[in-house]
């Protein structure tokens, strides 16, 4: 009896199971074929010289670089031990860099690029220099030196890295600016260009390597500007403080839009009026006195005075 129930319950398993493929066949008939990936590119990186630097650290940077590479093109790169066993016993193990010899090196190895380079210690400086020549022409496609790096061996494993996305991936050396204000309602502008008032609301991405000037600029405030640097897939947080501006403080002072009253003159002063009637009872005793002391002239009685 059980056995019946079962075999029952499998053959409806079986039936619902040809009917959902028989619905989803023509979907997946007619569905577009999944885009071909693009091919892997066969990249040789042969050893990088150290000038004036410990040997070991220069083969750590190169494995790093080889390793970035190597995630970016898709494919492995020939290592040390695969080149010099095809080189070995060859002229080409002598080269030193001309472009002909590393494109030969290339077409031994199977490879489309060949890539070579140094490490250079100047002072308390590095610089790291790489140039990628194509196996098949024997052209050197670019060429790529960093800036002078002081000390710091983070900077110029950050330089190794960039080298390798400025060889294969250009367009992704980004990185991004957070700013973060005292003040909410500042403007926000990036290279002249204006993206957002704070607080923003995320950083600002996408942006090219190497320095921008930024700006915040709020009413009363005195303005903020400075130059920030952007490294490769870091996000550089800029903290923005602004001080009060006294002066464009009084000048955003609410003024009365009512009518303005008359303007008053000094002489409707209450206070010279008042010294103007003192002034005029002084004058008048003044000339009271003058005249009560001049001689009188009767022409009457004495006519021949007024002749």
């Amino acid at each position: 009896m059980f056995a019946g129930h079962a075999a029952i319950a499998r053959g409806a398993i079986a039936l619902v199971v040809a009917v959902v493929f028989a619905i989803a066949r023509p979907a997946l008939a007619q569905s577009p074929p999944a885009a071909p990936r693009a091919p892997a590119l066969r990249i040789a990186v042969l050893g990088f010289d150290a000038l004036g630097m410990d040997d070991r650290k220069v083969a750590r940077l190169e494995t790093l670089f080889r390793m970035e590479l190597e995630r970016l093109a898709g494919a492995p790169t020939p290592s040390r031990r695969d080149i010099a066993r095809a080189l070995k016993g060859t002229r080409l193990a002598g080269c030193t860099g001309e472009n002909p010899c590393l494109a030969a090196i290339g077409k031994r190895l199977g490879v489309e690029l060949v890539v070579s380079g140094n490490v250079a210690s100047l002072g308390d400086s590095y610089i790291v220099n790489i140039k990628v020549v194509n196996a098949t022409t024997g052209v050197e496609l670019r060429r790529i030196a960093s800036d002078p790096l002081r000390g710091n061996p983070d900077e110029l494993i950050d330089s190794v890295r960039v080298a390798a996305y400025r060889l294969l991936a250009p367009e992704r050396l980004r990185g991004a600016v957070s700013v973060l204000a005292d003040i909410a309602g500042a403007e926000v502008l990036l290279d002249g260009r204006r993206v957002g008032k704070t607080p923003l609301a995320r950083p600002i991405t996408g942006l090219s390597l190497g320095p921008h000037r930024l700006e915040v600029a709020a009413a009363g405030y005195s303005r903020f500007a400075d130059q920030v640097r952007v490294r490769f897939q870091k996000t550089t947080r800029v903290v923005v403080s602004l001080a009060v501006d006294p002066i464009r403080r009084l000048d955003l002072t609410p003024r009365p839009t009512g009518p303005r009253p008359a303007p008053r003159h000094w002489y409707d002063s209450g206070w010279f009026l008042v010294g103007a009637g003192a002034a005029a009872i002084v004058i008048g005793a003044v000339v009271g006195r003058s005249l009560a002391d001049d001689d009188v002239v009767d022409c009457d009685a004495m006519p021949e005075a007024c002749r």
